[in-house]
């Protein structure tokens, strides 16, 4: 089992995202934007951060470079889920450290499995 910060502005992708990765044993912290998200990370180490791109008060690859700052988030996978596509944003995204994209729409299952992926990569490259 992970823990995994989720981070959107829209309940709704906040909840999906809960519920889905929940569905797959993991323990999942929610915020609705980039402070409140980092104000969480301050304090609490997790294994995966997925946040959206456009948030209110601090977007997503301002919060991925201040992630990458904490000592306990250096190394973590952090991937951003957007609607987003342009190569523009996906530059500044690997710039600030994001270790990949998702485009929303993505099911339930999909994350759970794409989650797996990154996660089961962050465990095998530490062996």
């Amino acid at each position: 089992m992970a823990s995994i910060l989720a981070v959107d502005d829209s309940i709704t992708m906040r909840q999906m995202t809960r519920i889905a990765l929940q569905g797959g044993g993991h323990d999942v912290v929610t915020a609705e934007n980039g402070l409140s998200a980092l104000d969480i990370a301050r304090s609490t180490a997790f294994d995966l951060v997925i946040t959206d791109l456009q948030m209110p008060d601090m977007d997503g690859i301002t919060l991925i470079g201040e992630l990458r700052k904490l000592p306990a988030m250096r190394d973590r996978p952090m991937l951003v889920l957007t609607t987003e596509t342009g190569d523009d944003r996906k530059q500044a995204g690997r710039e600030a450290g994001a270790s990949g994209w998702i485009i929303k729409p993505i099911g339930a299952r999909q994350l759970r499995d794409l989650v797996e992926r990154v996660l089961g990569d962050e465990a095998g490259a530490g062996e």
